[in-house]
């Protein structure tokens, strides 16, 4: 996921695409590293409004939602584009030390002798993820590099021991 969209008391899991067939299912763009969010999903805001779901399809491995009182390919059109959410309490559990990526931008770097900067944009690599700090320099999010993450206080320390990639 690349810049954070959230809100404070929301999480942005999805995106809607376009509607499927005529009965309103919508194509859903997942923007969530969990597989499986949208399975068991009973509500869910679209925008500001709260759906109940329906029915949630994995077809060709795409997924396809069917919100109630979407009844139809016009209906389903208004919805395009919209970000899909659910209150943060409700956000997917975290085993020790995973953090989600709207709660590491925003965190002040820190090396052990000086600010580095602020946290801008995460960078999925595959391998590992990269810090984005202040638009120009990337930190390795390594075990060798990053010493702590403090999500309550917006802190992250790391090692004065690496090669700054700018």
């Amino acid at each position: 996921m690349t810049k954070s969209l959230q809100s404070e008391d929301k999480i942005i899991i999805g995106k809607i695409g376009a509607a499927r067939g005529l009965d309103g299912t919508l194509k859903i763009i997942p923007l969530t590293d969990f597989e499986g969010r949208f399975d068991g999903l009973e509500k869910i805001f679209v925008g500001d409004k709260l759906f109940n779901v329906e029915e949630v399809k994995h077809i060709s491995g795409q997924i396809f939602i069917k919100f109630a009182g979407v009844d139809s390919r016009e209906d389903a059109r208004t919805l395009t584009n919209k970000f899909l959410t659910v209150d943060r309490k409700d956000a997917a559990p975290l085993a020790d030390g995973e953090f989600y990526t709207f709660d590491i931008i925003g965190c002040e770097v820190f090396d052990e002798n000086k600010k580095l900067g602020t946290v801008t944009n995460v960078l999925k690599t595959g391998s590992n993820d990269v810090f984005e700090v202040d638009g120009k320099t990337l930190i390795p999010a390594l075990k060798s590099v990053v010493r702590s993450i403090d999500i309550a206080a917006k802190k992250i320390v790391v090692s004065d021991k690496w090669s700054v990639v700018s």
